[in-house]
């Protein structure tokens, strides 16, 4: 297939959401140019959820994700939401499995979905151009792109770049340059899902501790999640961790739960009467790991047995495992963050189409705008969503 010059629609950026848009306005009869810079496309959709997408929740809602502008997310979802995806899966016999909070899963491979993508836009038609830069964008009656395949035109341009998250797949800031240029306003972007780490007395606490996990629940600016956790050489990190840093900014305090599926002062006082020559660092044990148990007591009291305890060093050592509190000194940064929070402002496009109010035309998808989800397929759903409704529209 030839390249045109002139198309309907150039969707710049191969990923979950410019697929979805490609394919989407291809089965709509409209001539699609699907563009990467990248060799191939699709590279995070392969990589995620350790090789298996965790393509969806069944359990998405609004409140589920971060904006400046947190009612824009509704209408997309609403339009097309898991239920959607999940039968477009069934339809290609993809097998899958929910793995915890709603969670899915390919049996098999991530390949699967991205397969199913492909040839969603050979139904629709779509050409797709790997290994392509884009030098310039103008418009005039129509939008013309500067690109390593020469000159191209085309009536409707959506971006779907991603953020900054994964740079060694290709990540860059091709879209808010994009957004910049036809004024639209770029909100404060950092990394999110993304692993804490520690500094000076903090990181010593864990001294000694990579590689211990336990289930907590951590808390951060109002928002608590209850997960795994798991220590680092580092600091910390595991789904519980990741989810909070959506929430955390650099200076915040972080309180972890290390027995949120317990009352340890009523604990103690059952096992002083039932149990009572058992030391607490044994009794702690059978909670959690032992070293994590051993280095939760050095800190504030010795291993005795629980009846050597009075009624104050129990509250004090309730309150301590309940209510630890940290102050992070950073992130592991983009390089290994799963998503980019922040972006481009969402109120300068419709919620309906992803058109910039502005910029007839012009549309903004995914990642690359001011909405960023929780683990555990909900920004794959964004991704979905953003594409669909702006590929009715294009």
């Amino acid at each position: 297939m030839s390249l045109k010059n002139k198309n309907d629609v150039i969707v710049i950026g191969a990923g979950a959401a410019g697929l979805m848009c490609a394919l989407t306005a291809g089965q709509r009869g409209r001539s699609v140019l699907l563009l990467d810079h990248a060799s191939a496309v699709g590279k995070k959709i392969i990589i995620s959820g350790g090789g298996r997408c965790n393509f969806t929740n069944r359990n998405v809602k609004a409140e589920h994700f971060i904006s400046q502008n947190p009612h824009f997310c509704k209408s997309a979802l609403s339009r097309f939401g898991p239920e959607e995806f999940i039968a477009l899966v069934e339809r290609y016999k993809i097998r899958y499995f929910e793995k915890t909070l709603g969670q899915l899963f390919c049996t098999g491979r991530s390949r699967e979905i991205l397969n199913m993508l492909l040839e969603e836009c050979r139904v629709g038609q779509i050409q797709i151009k790997t290994n392509c830069t884009v030098k310039g964008i103008a418009k005039s009656d129509c939008f013309n792109l500067d690109t390593s395949l020469g000159d191209l035109r085309c009536a409707s341009l959506v971006i779907a770049t991603g953020g900054l998250s994964y740079a060694k797949i290709g990540a860059s800031d091709f879209g808010y340059k994009c957004a910049t240029q036809f004024g639209l306003k770029i909100l404060p972007r950092r990394p999110g899902l993304v692993s804490l780490t520690l500094g000076g007395p903090d990181l010593k606490r864990f001294e000694g501790l990579s590689g211990v996990a336990a289930e907590v629940s951590v808390s951060c600016n109002g928002k608590t999640f209850h997960e795994a956790m798991l220590i680092t050489h580092k600091g910390l990190s595991g789904p519980a961790i990741l989810q909070i840093s959506n929430y955390w900014h650099p200076g915040d305090k972080i309180t972890i739960n290390l027995l949120p599926h317990l009352n340890l002062g009523e604990t103690i006082a059952a096992w002083r009467k039932h149990r009572p020559a058992a030391t607490l660092k044994t009794l702690l044990a059978e909670h959690l790991s032992k070293r994590l148990a051993q280095r939760g007591l050095t800190f504030i009291t010795d291993n005795k047995a629980v009846n050597q305890y009075n009624q104050q060093e129990i509250l004090s050592i309730a309150q301590h495992f309940h209510q630890w509190r940290l102050i992070p000194s950073g992130t592991t940064g983009y390089r290994v963050a799963e998503v980019t929070t922040g972006g481009v402002d969402t109120r300068g496009l419709s919620s309906k189409s992803f058109e910039a109010t502005d910029v007839p035309g012009l549309y903004f998808i995914g990642e690359v705008l001011d909405v960023t989800g929780w683990l555990g397929g909900y920004n794959f759903q964004w991704a979905w969503s953003s594409g669909y409704c702006a590929g009715l529209t294009v």
